[in-house]
């Protein structure tokens, strides 16, 4: 239980908020590439409308074809660039002609006297941006921004990525937490039979657990009070969650937190999700994955026409919801799934984070011993909030040094035989260590960045 002044600096993200200030120092995904690439209306229009940390923005391609983003109300009447004309990488807005380029300079101002010199005293904010892998990224901040990290996700070969995202209606911070509490998926996504794992592509829960002949729903199934132990990283948190199957062994799972807004976690032996979720306002988020694949290339129209059956374009808002009842069925509820929503486990977390509502009043929570990573994150972002209002550098900001030797993370999910915690964490590394000999690009980046501290 925390107060209500807490839930509120952990909550808000406008501009002037403590938490708004806060996430501002991080790069965020704001939409997808091929948001940009794709046709409108059958013509090439690569300029879209993009909303986050409750401020409005115009993303499109500059002459050169990079992602460029600046703010979305023009600077002479305010005036929404989102209808803008995209003409040859710039934007020219409809009311008057003004036009702006992807720094935001303004070429032009129609309408004023010949000579007119009123353009180069006028600017629109413009926002530094990486395109990686199919996800675009952006930062906020003022000054410099921070160096990336060299996360797997944004590291493997395009082949070996893909992104996708959805629209959730709920504060930013309830729809992160349950990412990183590994209990919940005993009983949110609990299944009463066991899929053939042939079948399970791209569906988390559905497949063997490495070096176990157990399905993973059986072992979520059976083995529901697990010990979660959280380690603090400089990245955020690794989270280690056991357990104890008896003679069979210790289930090991490793996921990660990535301060303050994204967690990675084993889809299977050999492909993570990395899962930022973006605050559009207070009052939604997008949850933005990247899928990485450490063995073989991913197959990217397979996945995306997974995900686009359960969501509608342009906004990628999921096609159930609380309208739908979440698609619930009693008879489902009583023979297949314990939360009676079907079989896509994406449906079963958005009902669990939408349902509290638009912001959760968490004075009314009573968190027990497995929300302890739950905890400990509401205690660095508090910290890190304290930390940028004294004029220091938050926890997970890194310059470019830095930010090299922060890799991986490793995640895994497998049995351990043995016995101790010794030979538990040897265990998890070694079948990390295992998933990157099959990823050329993942063990030679590893080793370059061991070397260097």
């Amino acid at each position: 239980m925390i107060s209500a002044e807490q839930n509120r600096r952990l909550t808000e993200v406008g501009p002037y908020s403590p938490g708004g200030r806060l996430l501002r120092q991080y790069w965020h995904p704001i939409a997808l590439s091929e948001e940009l690439d794709a046709l409108q209306d059958g013509v090439p229009r690569p300029l879209i409308p993009v909303r986050a940390l409750g401020q409005d923005f115009v993303l499109f391609r500059d002459e050169h074809g990079a992602a460029a983003l600046i703010d979305r109300d023009c600077p002479h009447r305010g005036a929404d660039l989102a209808y803008g004309r995209w003409e040859n990488g710039t934007v020219r807005c409809p009311f008057h002609g003004w036009r702006f380029d992807g720094a935001g300079r303004c070429l032009e101002t129609p309408g004023e006297p010949c000579g007119s010199r009123l353009h180069t005293r006028i600017r629109q904010r413009s926002y530094p941006v990486r395109e990686i892998n199919g996800s675009v990224f952006a930062w906020f901040g003022d000054g410099e921004p921070p160096a990336l990290p060299v996360w797997d996700c944004l590291s493997a070969p395009r082949s070996h990525s893909f992104s996708f995202r959805g629209v959730w209606s709920c504060n930013w911070l309830q729809a992160l937490e349950v990412g990183i509490d590994p209990a919940h998926a005993s009983f949110l996504h609990r299944f009463f039979e066991d899929d053939d794992p042939e079948q399970a592509y791209g569906r988390q829960f559905r497949s063997n657990s490495a070096n176990s002949e157990l399905p993973m729903t059986r072992v979520m199934r059976e083995f529901d009070s697990p010990e979660i132990r959280v380690e603090q990283t400089d990245y955020g948190m690794r989270l280690i969650t056991l357990r104890s199957m008896g003679e069979a062994g210790t289930h090991v799972r490793v996921t990660n937190q990535l301060f303050p807004n994204a967690f990675v976690i084993p889809l299977s032996e050999t492909m993570t999700i990395t899962q930022w979720h973006l605050p559009v306002d207070d009052t939604h988020n997008v949850w933005h994955a990247m899928f990485t694949s450490f063995s073989d290339p991913v197959d990217h129209r397979r996945m995306r026409e997974q995900r686009l059956a359960a969501h509608t374009l342009p906004d990628y808002t999921p096609t159930t919801g609380a309208w739908n009842r979440y698609g619930f069925s009693a008879a489902d509820q009583a023979r297949n799934t314990f939360t009676g929503l079907g079989a896509d486990i994406n449906v079963h977390d958005q009902w669990a984070v939408e349902s509290p509502g638009p912001i959760q009043d968490r004075t009314r929570e009573h968190l027990g011993t497995t929300d302890k990573a739950i905890i400990a994150n509401r205690r660095a972002l508090l910290t890190a909030m304290d930390a940028l209002e004294r004029g220091e550098v938050p926890k997970a900001v890194f310059d470019v040094q830095h930010a090299a030797s922060v890799t991986g993370p490793a995640t895994m999910d497998g049995v351990c035989r043995e016995t101790g915690d010794a030979d538990i964490e040897a265990y998890w590394r070694r079948v990390d260590a295992r998933r990157r000999e099959r990823a050329p690009w993942a063990a030679a980046r590893v080793a370059s960045a061991e070397g260097a501290e």
